[in-house]
């Protein structure tokens, strides 16, 4: 009995540290969006379930390793079959998986729901950058790799966010309901970001729909998640979500800047036309 109580000291320990591991910076992060905090539980359910398993298996192992070892003189038993064992071992696992299934099946069903979305965002995988054009809004821009290549090279000292830094970040309100069209003009990329649980392939010719909906300002960082080439370390993602004044004021830069760049291309393209027109002209 003391034997026992030792057991169950132990894996009771075992069971709280295994809890402030959940905490700790080695598990997924819970996220600031409803899908994220929804994909932690259901991992987190999942590991106390493996947890539970491991503790009686173990316990149930450990206890007859040492209670019938051949140095008290046991001696094994000698049987074939036990239909009522295999059915057990072959029921509960079933009962188990069916029983994480469900809550995985709503989950995976609220993620491929964009329906309500207040804001639409075209995300394109270009070796190696991504394009974010906001569809309803009339802007679209690049965002690159902000690191330089001294960096990379060794050549100057690394800043905390290196390789996770880029020149035009993604920026949204928070608290909308943003949808997603992610897609790729080369080859396959994924658009990842795990503090908002969204990890979306971006495949040529297709377009793959998803959604995020963060309840917290802040600046949430990601990477391809695809193998995609020999600059693939090179192609972070950043999201900067901030308030709905601040996202309408960035609007109102864009749009004024994005109607000065597409002025003076205009201006170029038509003085360009003329004087090539012009030498037409001449050489007649």
């Amino acid at each position: 009995m003391r034997f026992m109580s030792k057991i169950v000291i132990l894996l009771s320990s075992l069971f709280f540290a295994a809890s402030a591991y959940a905490d700790s910076i080695w598990n997924m992060p819970a996220g600031v969006t409803p899908i994220s905090r929804e994909v932690y539980n259901l991992h987190m359910a999942c590991f106390y379930v493996c947890c539970v398993i491991a503790a009686i298996v173990f316990s149930v192992l450990i206890f007859s390793l040492i209670k019938y070892r051949k140095s008290k003189g046991a001696k094994a038993a000698h049987f074939h079959e036990h239909l009522s064992v295999e059915i057990a071992w072959t029921v509960v696992p079933l009962l188990i998986l069916v029983a994480l299934a469900i809550p995985a099946t709503i989950v995976l069903k609220q993620i491929h729901n964009t329906d309500e979305s207040q804001l639409t965002i075209k995300v394109t995988g270009y070796q190696w950058k991504w394009k974010y054009e906001y569809l309803d809004q009339g802007i679209s821009y690049f965002s690159n790799l902000a690191s330089t290549q001294k960096q990379i090279n060794g050549d100057m000292p690394k800043n905390p966010w290196f390789l996770l830094e880029v020149d035009n970040p993604l920026v949204v309100p928070v608290n909308t309901k943003v949808k997603i069209l992610v897609t790729s003009d080369d080859v396959v990329h994924d658009w990842w970001v795990p503090s908002l649980g969204v990890k979306q392939d971006a495949i040529p010719g297709f377009i793959n729909e998803n959604w995020f909906l963060i309840t917290r300002v802040g600046t949430y960082r990601g990477q391809c998640g695809e193998l995609c080439g020999v600059n693939h370390a090179f192609m972070p993602i950043v999201v900067k979500a901030v308030s709905q004044n601040e996202f309408n004021q960035w609007l109102s830069m864009h749009r004024t800047v994005g109607y000065r760049n597409n002025t003076h291309t205009i201006a170029r393209a038509k003085a360009a036309i003329k004087k090539v027109t012009k030498k037409g002209v001449e050489s007649l």
